[in-house]
């Protein structure tokens, strides 16, 4: 266990700090005499066309419906991997973040609405601060190595996992425009096929992704977010099949594998070229101090720990779940704080909030970044030098 939790923070930790470079980048592109050619880039316009099937995006919308459709799919098996036989297969283990992950979610939505009621355009931003970017908090904590206890590692991990299910949930629920009737029946007999081939016991990789594809194509039309395709795909594929030999693997399991590589350095580290190019030229202190970039960064950064620890704290003592073992209160606190590490989740909910559009000048998106470093430096600093002494 020790050793597969190791593996996959040093991952996380590598795919953290490409994270970093392609947002200096981004940042550095969006901010010289080169502004110009990188968002000629993000808009750069890419045409599929198959008979009277048009589907024609800037780059920026494929990379944030086709790939990010592709990390909802990682998501979507590691949830289901961890609900079948992880670390979310019982009440016991599931009590504690999962109670964790409900806090990290109401109370920063109610600090972005503290500061925004009453303007129903930037409310439509509630949901921005309850994100948590697994790659960066994870990272974070595997900077810190054997200070921090592996109980508290898989409690972050398992609370990142639930807040993502949690993302996918608001997406649904809240982001979602007119519905298309032919293709929302078109994704729906998709699901009925792959439900179909599930229970078949049918193995193809390839016919999974066959008619992945035609589920991803009809939910894009549908006015369903696409990324929700991902999901829906990856709960249909089944956890333990048989190869032509008869012989029992998980191709949920080998889906997942072959694809952690390609989200953590490839498809997270675009999304983050292409969304976090904040233009800073021009932005003042007084537009920072708007309602929208305060109810986000505050969201982060305040209502995340809050949300976090305080529904933590109370889960203990009322006795519905324990600490994580080997650990104390400010170690809980420090991690609790890493929550607020929103970044890339929350600037994929802040492009289905307001439609990528400027209406407030990058602030909304430069309050991400600043709410998730601030969150990342004080939870690591409070991480670095608490003692590892159990308190009680």
């Amino acid at each position: 266990m020790i050793t597969t939790i190791d593996t996959f923070m040093k991952r996380e930790s590598s795919a953290g700090i490409l994270l970093i470079f392609a947002t200096i980048i981004a940042l550095f592109l969006q901010n010289s005499g080169l502004s110009e050619i990188y968002n000629s880039f993000l808009h750069t316009h890419v045409e599929i066309r198959f008979g009277e099937l048009k589907i024609a995006k800037p780059l920026l919308l494929w990379v944030n419906d086709g790939l990010m459709a592709v990390f909802f799919f990682f998501i979507g098996l590691e949830v289901k991997r961890e609900v079948l036989e992880g670390h979310l297969s019982s009440v016991s283990q599931i009590a504690l973040p999962g109670i964790a992950a409900i806090g990290g979610m109401v109370v920063p939505a109610f600090v972005f609405i503290i500061f925004n009621q009453g303007d129903s355009f930037s409310m439509k931003g509630w949901a921005i601060p309850t994100a948590t970017d697994i790659a960066f908090a994870l990272g974070v904590l595997s900077l810190l190595g054997k200070r921090v206890p592996v109980s508290l590692k898989i409690f972050l991990l398992a609370l990142a996992i639930i807040d993502d299910l949690g993302a996918i949930v608001i997406i649904a629920l809240f982001y979602t425009a007119e519905l298309s009737t032919i293709s929302i029946m078109i994704s729906s007999i998709a699901l009925a096929i792959l439900f179909t081939m599930n229970r078949l016991g049918v193995s193809s990789k390839a016919a999974y992704i066959l008619i992945g594809i035609v589920l991803w194509v009809s939910v894009l039309k549908s006015g369903v977010h696409a990324t929700l395709a991902g999901v829906a795909l990856a709960f249909m594929i089944p956890l333990m099949s048989k190869n032509k030999e008869g012989k029992k693997f998980s191709l949920s399991k080998e889906m997942e594998h072959d694809l952690h590589y390609w989200v953590a350095f490839m498809i997270l580290p675009l999304f983050a070229f292409v969304n976090a190019g904040v233009d800073l030229r021009g932005i003042s202190l007084e537009e920072m101090l708007n309602p929208v970039p305060i109810g986000i960064m505050l969201g982060l950064f305040i209502g995340k720990q809050l949300g976090v620890f305080g529904f933590s704290w109370l889960a203990i003592k009322i006795g519905l779940a324990s600490l994580p073992a080997g650990s104390n209160w400010k170690q809980l606190y420090g991690v609790s704080i890493l929550t607020g590490i929103g970044f890339t989740m929350s600037l994929f909910v802040d492009s289905l909030a307001y439609n990528d559009t400027q209406i407030y000048h990058y602030t909304d998106k430069l309050a991400i970044l600043l709410g998730s470093f601030l969150s990342g430096v004080i939870g690591y600093l409070i991480l670095r030098f608490t003692k590892n002494t159990v308190i009680k």
